[in-house]
């Protein structure tokens, strides 16, 4: 199979297709999926994206449209935890909603053949060899499980491994650092499975933090959000962006209530920096990535800054 070379091709139409319903025993529903694609090209890599709490599979078009445009297929699970559906506290599944998220991402790879079959025209254009994972705040945690992240028990031993040599490269969005002692008393109390280890995160990632997400659910500042890149052994990057807050500029949506930080730039610099990235992760030898990241720092009033190891 020939792969094109995105670097030697514009941006194409999208098509998308939802809801797909890929069938999932013991999760009290079908999980309902999103899936976006160029409608040219072959050999085209893939991007599972996990959305942030309370969102579904039809947010994140700023990030998910410019991917596809660009040549990634892009597939949205919606999480139990979507306000789309009603999955309340008293619901059985709730304490173990977080895991849930996870086997989300895996059932997607899982039902593959489910996924090409829904878009016309897709299936034998993909390249399943080449696949991402990308989330962002709590799909973040989602996706850095995938990664080798491991949740710490009370006593502080690390939980089960449910990394999935299936995925190539993560983009972590605005993910939550440590737990323990670094959780406001709220999170501590009601989401104890905030508590990840990165030790064994060993799968090429890029970690994104803007300089000021100041979240309620930690006791600490920003740079809680750089924990996935600092406390993991590499290779990884670090994109920190300057003045961004949670949506890092607005990436759930153009107009969403939630975005209080909206800089069109920004977002732009996200679109191309992580497009950039993941098209170098899961190409040996691409250089996107390195051009990219070099063009800030020749900026004269740059958005934001990167470190690798």
């Amino acid at each position: 199979m020939s792969h094109s070379d995105p670097r030697a091709s514009a941006p194409v139409p999208v098509v998308s297709v939802a809801p797909v319903a890929l069938p999932a025993p013991g999760r009290g529903e079908d999980l309902q999926v999103r899936v976006s694609a160029p409608v040219t090209g072959h050999g085209l890599p893939v991007v599972v994206f996990s959305h942030g709490f309370g969102w579904s599979m039809n947010g994140y078009a700023p990030l998910v449209d410019f991917w596809a445009a660009n040549g990634f297929v892009v597939v949205q699970p919606t999480h139990l935890d979507s306000r789309t559906l009603d999955v309340t506290p008293d619901d059985p599944r709730h304490p173990e909603i977080w895991r849930f998220r996870v086997a989300d991402l895996r059932r997607v790879l899982d039902e593959f053949d489910r996924v090409e079959d829904a878009v016309p025209g897709l299936r034998g254009r993909v390249d399943r060899s080449r696949v991402a994972a990308a989330g962002h705040s709590w799909g973040g945690q989602t996706v850095s499980m995938l990664l080798g992240a491991r949740v710490l028990g009370a006593d502080g031993t690390p939980g089960e491994d449910m990394s999935d040599p299936r995925v190539g490269a993560g983009v972590l969005l605005a993910t939550p650092g440590t737990g323990g002692t670094d959780l406001s008393p709220f999170a501590a109390e009601h989401l104890p499975f905030m508590n990840p280890s990165f030790a064994q995160m060993t799968t090429p990632a890029l970690v994104v933090a803007g300089d000021r997400d100041q979240s309620a659910l930690t006791v600490r500042g920003p740079d809680w959000f750089a924990d996935p890149y600092h406390l993991s052994p590499g290779p990884k990057s670090l994109l920190t962006l300057y003045g961004a807050e949670h949506a890092l500029g607005g990436i759930p949506g153009w107009s969403v209530a939630e975005t209080t930080d909206e800089s069109p730039d920004r977002v732009a610099l996200l679109q191309r920096l992580t497009l950039a990235y993941l098209r170098s992760a899961l190409q040996p030898g691409d250089g996107n990535w390195a051009a990219a990241s070099a063009e800030l720092t020749t900026s004269t009033h740059p958005l934001g800054r990167v470190e690798s190891r």
